[in-house]
């Protein structure tokens, strides 16, 4: 008994001091963002980032960020909230719809749908570039949101993830409902949306976050300074005449702020739809 109790104070320790590790190396770049966010100018460019604080902490690069060029920053936070709010009220509304669908559904060729669905999850986005850069340019959507937006509408992984959290779903409700006269539409919306809650707050926090930092796919679209999101907008702080890393730093720091905010707001949600939906079959 006791070589048991030592063998768990053992394997508890190590995982304590494996997640310690882990979590003190994700952490360390934002340590480095936060302390040259409050560095003065003038000490970044002599003395380089470091862990500890300035000996002078200044808010002064906070203040630089939403008044240099204008309040240009203020316009590349509103365009990022906007982008963010209609892609993911997008991808909640027909990601749920196929994944409900894929899940409750009897029909030929579902299992094969679903195959393809994982088929497409494993092709690099990157790799998509060039073909979706394609359509942008053919349909005249190029420095548009619409742009932007379309080819990020409806991802096979929100596809997936609603199915698998749906397979679990009883169907007696629907049965009861369809006998009653009800519609396919308003079982949707009135019986299993509600149950689906779970996944739409887990969901929804993972599509405002890879939304809010996309940066390669909004830098093809977008050629108008004034319509890019925060994080291409962000890079404008570097070029080849001026490098303002003081601004990029602040900047980095307030571009974190409206993620935490969701995920504070929503994380019961959020770990609730993650663990529910990952054990259903």
């Amino acid at each position: 008994m006791t070589n048991v109790i030592k063998r768990k104070i053992a394997l508890s320790t190590a995982n304590f001091v494996l997640l310690f590790t882990l979590g003190v190396i994700i952490l360390l770049p934002f340590v480095f963002m936060i302390v040259g966010a409050l560095t003065p100018p003038r000490e970044i460019f002599a003395q380089g980032l470091s862990l500890r604080l300035p000996a002078e902490v200044s808010l002064s690069n906070f203040q630089a960020l939403w008044t240099n060029r204008g309040g240009i920053y203020w316009q590349f936070f509103a365009n990022s909230l906007f982008v963010t709010a209609v892609s993911t009220g997008l991808v909640l509304v027909f990601t749920s719809m196929v994944g409900y669908g894929l899940a409750q559904y009897r029909f030929r060729g579902r299992n094969f749908l679903v195959m393809l669905l994982l088929c497409t999850m494993m092709v690099p986005g990157t790799i998509l570039l060039l073909p979706l850069f394609r359509m942008m340019t053919a349909f005249n959507l190029m420095d548009t949101y619409a742009g932007v937006i379309l080819p990020t509408m409806v991802p096979a992984f929100a596809i997936f993830f609603f199915r698998q959290f749906c397979v679990g779903l009883p169907n007696d409700f629907a049965e009861s409902a369809r006998i009653d006269g009800a519609g396919e539409a308003r079982i949707f919306l009135q019986i299993y949306v509600p149950m689906m809650a779970p996944a739409f707050g887990a969901m929804g926090i993972l599509t405002a976050m890879g939304v809010w930092n996309d940066f390669l796919w909004p830098l093809v679209v977008l050629r108008t300074t004034t319509m890019l999101t925060i994080a291409p907008g962000l890079m404008t702080s570097i070029t080849p005449y001026q490098n303002s890393f003081d601004i990029l730093f602040a900047g980095s720091v307030m571009s974190v702020v409206p993620i935490v905010i969701i995920f504070l707001f929503n994380q019961r949600a959020f770990i609730d739809g993650l663990t529910v939906g990952g054990v259903k079959g």
